[in-house]
């Protein structure tokens, strides 16, 4: 009986220590994980600051593009007033000059004098 007391004695020891040793590995198994997930975390967040950093990027230069087009379309209403005003201009200028007819424009009285 006494053998059958070791060896239980020695097989519950075994197992014990068995069981001390899985559970220590698995510790650091967790730990490697949770250390493995830090670093995914850190690499995720790095990630984001870029992705938002290229959007506000994208945005601004949108912005400048509207800003650029609303300065075209205003130059360009200018441009079109600009050629009315002169039009006018010209338009007045022959109402008042003598020898402009109504239908030939400048010169044309000269033309019929020579």
């Amino acid at each position: 009986m006494n053998i059958a007391v070791v060896v239980a004695i020695v097989v519950v020891v075994v197992l014990i220590v068995a069981f001390v040793a899985v559970r220590v590995m698995s510790r650091r198994s967790d730990e490697r994980h949770r250390a493995e997930a830090a670093e995914h975390r850190d690499l995720a967040g790095a990630t984001q600051l870029e992705a938002d950093r290229k959007a506000a990027e994208a945005e601004e230069r949108a912005a400048r593009a509207r800003r650029e087009q609303l300065a075209s379309e205003q130059q360009a209403l200018e441009a079109q007033q600009e050629a009315h005003e002169a039009e006018e201009m010209r338009r007045r200028a022959d109402e008042l000059d003598p020898d402009v007819t109504a239908e030939g424009g400048a010169g044309a009285d000269a033309d019929a004098e020579a």
